[in-house]
């Protein structure tokens, strides 16, 4: 599995790699920030009023008519419900544009992952995906909608106050901005720090709804053995190491907020002060002096503003990373540009010394493994575990890559045409049966999406379930549980059947379907298997060498590859390893 982000994205590519969202909704924020204008155009007015009442009152009292007082308050009433509408609509559209890039971005992130391969999935944690498919995006909502806006009306704000104060009273102006670049430089290592935080305790999270819901998919075992303290235990483990994390972060954030406001309070005494200097010197006026006031708290909020959104910017910034780590794996399979699709006429399969292994450090699972399956044949798989029968299951569907030679399906190389035409071909039974949470109906058509109910209760009869089925509380529409746990293991197991008596694959691989089940229950499944594999190639993986002795020909796979070959009656007669197994069994 390959990761194209080698090293730590920084904040201005982790950007560049958001911006694209906001394409398909650029007229909403190009509207967005004309709101965010408006709303800050009626904030900076208010100075701009109070200083002409005053520099009136000082100078000219008779300019204050009542006429000009009510036209200047009917103007700034008029000037707030415009804010109000403008801000109406960067509450609820804006909000509903960055929920659209939410959306926009967990569909690519969901659509990704159903690409990744089961190698994947082998080495990385449930609970850590979901959290950031689910809270992590969340957070990019937030940081999506609130960001340019920030930005942009704090902005407007210094640009507008930096020149209204330059107006005013240019050596006070340059001494109050002279202090920003000495605050924003002792802020910059606490942001760092908090962006660091954040990321830990996301990592943090995964792993706590990782235990979480092994925890309780486990409850059943968990309770069968009394171990719901041990369970706990774990819990308040990872519990107290978020705790422990959010607190660092919150640590952190107070210190950042703390400088924060000690530069601000510099700020204000430097104005006050060096203000009252130059009023008393007559180099500013009275209403100067108020309306520079006003603004310096007017600047003040907006540097506010943007130190207390440096939460939510490392928020999304990090749930923006944690997605871009996701889109930037490579899976490792994945059609060739040329792959052509496949169509199976015979069904006849050819391994042509083929090796495997799980990863560079892994030893071989197959070493050269040759096999020849003719079309319409029953394989057998048998021999002592860890030999190499699941794997070559999972080649034939291209679920792992080969490490060396091939493997050809009716004469053509499985890495020539495209993984959803040979997955199409294949239908797979195993011994672990995933039923989906819905009903009986919908696990059915699962094998083919968009089937009539004649298909499906057809898929039922010849899976022997249907009867079963009819039994239950509301037929095919009974709710089957999370993973199917309102039913048997044999009856799951039917379902499972049906559903691939739907799909009709030409290909079966049969992974040990029976061996989890009693004998009553194996007794059913086996004779729907017998219907389902007429007529198909079939290759099947068994521990009770009972369920294979019909097979056309058996393989006895050992981790040194092919020990033995031939149908149940010439094994036997060899008197070799499958012969000493099948004593054993029977024994």
């Amino acid at each position: 599995m390959k990761n194209k982000s080698e090293n730590k994205m920084t904040t201005p590519k982790l950007l560049k790699r958001f911006l694209p969202y906001y394409k398909l909704h650029i007229r909403t924020l190009v509207f967005d920030l004309f709101c965010a204008s408006l709303t800050t155009v009626c904030e900076l007015a208010l100075p701009m009023i109070v200083r002409f009442i005053t520099d009136a009152v000082t100078t000219d009292i008779s300019v204050l008519t009542p006429a000009v007082i009510l036209g200047v308050g009917g103007i700034y009433l008029v000037m707030r419900i415009i804010d109000a509408v403008a801000n109406y609509y960067m509450a609820s559209v804006g909000h509903i544009m960055g929920t659209k890039m939410e959306t926009k971005m967990r569909k690519d992130l969901f659509e990704h992952l159903q690409k990744l391969s089961n190698n994947y999935y082998d080495n990385t944690k449930v609970g850590t995906i979901m959290t950031r498919i689910t809270s992590d995006l969340f957070d990019v909502t937030e940081f999506a909608h609130h960001c340019p806006e920030e930005f942009f009306i704090a902005g407007i704000k210094i640009a507008v106050s930096f020149a209204i104060l330059s107006f005013i009273n240019l050596p006070l102006t340059l001494l109050l901005f002279a202090v920003i670049p000495v605050m924003a430089l002792c802020l910059k290592k606490f942001k760092k720090r908090m962006h660091e935080g954040f990321r830990e305790s996301r990592v943090v999270v995964g792993e706590l709804n990782s235990q979480i819901e092994d925890s309780l998919l486990g409850v059943r075992v968990v309770k069968s053995f009394a171990n719901e303290n041990l369970e706990e235990k774990k819990f308040k483990k990872g519990n107290e190491k978020f705790l422990t994390i959010k607190s660092k972060v919150y640590k952190y954030m107070g210190s950042h907020s703390s400088i924060n406001r000690v530069f601000e309070g510099v700020m204000y005494i430097l104005i006050v002060v060096a203000g009252a200097f130059a009023l008393v010197g007559g180099k500013i006026t009275a209403a100067d002096y108020i309306a520079y006031l006003l603004y310096i708290s007017t600047l003040l909020t907006s540097i506010r503003k943007i130190i207390d959104f440096a939460e939510q910017f490392q928020r999304g910034m990090t749930g923006i990373e944690r997605f871009a780590e996701i889109m930037d794996t490579e899976p490792d399979i994945i059609d060739k540009p040329n792959a052509v699709e496949l169509s199976v006429t015979s069904g006849a399969i050819t391994f042509d010394n083929v090796s495997f292994r799980y990863s560079d450090a892994s030893d071989d699972v197959l070493d050269n493994v040759n096999i020849d399956i003719k079309s319409g044949e029953s394989i057998a798989l048998v021999g002592p575990s860890g030999g190499g029968k699941t794997t070559i299951c999972n080649l034939i569907p291209r679920f792992y890559e080969l490490t060396d030679g091939s493997i050809k399906i009716d004469g053509t190389d499985i890495r020539d045409v495209t993984l959803k035409s040979l997955r199409e071909n294949i239908g797979i039974v195993q011994q672990d049966v995933y039923l989906f949470s819905g009903t009986v109906r919908e696990n059915i058509e699962y094998g083919n999406p968009g089937a009539t109910d004649e298909e499906i209760f057809e898929a039922a009869r010849l899976a022997g379930a249907q009867e079963f089925i009819e039994k239950l509380p509301n037929g095919f529409d009974t709710y089957v549980g999370e993973r199917g746990v309102k039913l048997s293991g044999g009856q799951k197991q039917r379902i499972s059947i049906a559903r691939v008596f739907l799909k009709n694959p030409k290909i079966l691989i049969l992974d040990e379907a029976t061996s989890a089940l009693d004998n009553e229950s194996e007794y059913l499944v086996q004779q729907s298997l017998e219907r389902l594999a007429k007529g198909r190639t079939t290759i099947t993986v068994a521990h009770r060498l009972t369920t294979v002795k019909n097979a056309d020909k058996i393989l006895v796979i050992t981790k040194d590859g092919i020990a033995e070959s031939g149908n149940h009656d010439e094994l036997v007669e060899k008197n070799g390893l499958y012969a000493t197994m099948y004593k054993m069994y029977r024994v």
